[in-house]
């Protein structure tokens, strides 16, 4: 089972991988999206596309320097798409609901962080630290699906108002793709480790209450002289 146990560890560390990728998604790397706009050339400054991130968006140009928001908790699509120039028909309710989203957006570096505590402990040679990694690889794992919702019921939002009311195609982005292997391989790291981690714990049961054979060693016998017993005179 230490193989299997291993192969746990390393999903843990992918997951935590793969979360970082999205925590730093635009504006921290411009190019990196949750949701990407493709807007084409021809427009005042030549557009390339709307990048989505984890903490803000940008505007990349052709030629010409991004326009990037302030890495901040929460902020406005429907803003993003006014600075980019973009003609959205986000009604309040959209506007007010997307913004609200974006502030659960803290819940990335969240889920790597626990990703990352999982994968430490998992590390850890003995039963409790097996046990341990697995409760808090279940913890991460249901943060990382919880994000992961929230991440496509906000950017689909986003995503069919653009491809409905627009020439313009939108479509989720790599990072968007990242969060879901993240939770795809924290739900196989939690069940590998805890399976892991409960063989362990039988195995160990049985050899505490297996009964410890004892080998009977029969004591040499006393060989018996054969010489004569002397007379006394």
């Amino acid at each position: 089972m230490g193989f299997f146990h291993h192969i746990g560890t390393f999903l843990l560390l992918a997951a935590t991988i793969l979360l970082i990728v999205t925590c730093i998604s635009a504006p921290v790397v411009h190019d990196i999206g949750l949701l990407k706009i493709q807007l084409g050339t021809g427009r005042a400054r030549d557009y390339t596309h709307v990048s989505f991130g984890t903490f803000g968006a940008c505007v990349n140009y052709v030629d010409a320097p991004d326009d990037c928001t302030k890495s901040r908790v929460g902020y406005s699509p429907a803003d993003v798409l006014d600075m980019a120039g973009v003609a959205s028909e986000f009604s309040t309710t959209a506007r007010d609901t997307t913004r609200a989203l974006t502030r659960a957006m803290v819940l990335h570096p969240i889920a790597c962080g626990l990703n990352f505590i999982a994968f430490l402990l998992s590390l850890g040679a003995g039963v409790v630290g097996s046990l341990l990694a697995s409760v808090i690889a279940l913890l991460a794992f249901i943060v990382t699906v919880v994000i992961m919702i929230i991440d496509f019921v906000l950017f689909s939002i986003v995503k069919s108002n653009i491809n409905d009311n627009t020439d313009f195609n939108a479509s989720f982005g790599a990072a968007a793709w990242t969060t879901l292997a993240a939770a795809i391989c924290s739900l196989l790291a939690t069940v590998i480790v805890f399976l892991t981690c409960c063989s362990g714990r039988r195995k160990n049961r049985h050899q505490s209450a297996a009964p410890v054979k004892t080998e009977y060693v029969e004591a040499p016998r006393r060989r018996r002289g054969w010489f004569p017993s002397r007379r006394r005179y």
